[in-house]
């Protein structure tokens, strides 16, 4: 049960990442610390809707 689901960047809006996860062990979406190429610098990725 692992879904595919992409990561915005919290700054300049940007999707620059993909991930799997498993929904059922973690249904909350996820902030993950990640670097932004279009930024340049370390940010906080979201989750997307």
């Amino acid at each position: 049960m692992r879904t595919l689901v992409i990561l915005k960047c919290s700054e300049c809006k940007s999707e620059n990442y993909t991930m799997t996860k498993n929904k059922k062990l973690h249904p909350d979406r996820q902030d993950i610390k990640k670097y932004c190429p279009q930024c340049q610098k370390e940010t906080i990725h979201k989750e997307k809707k």
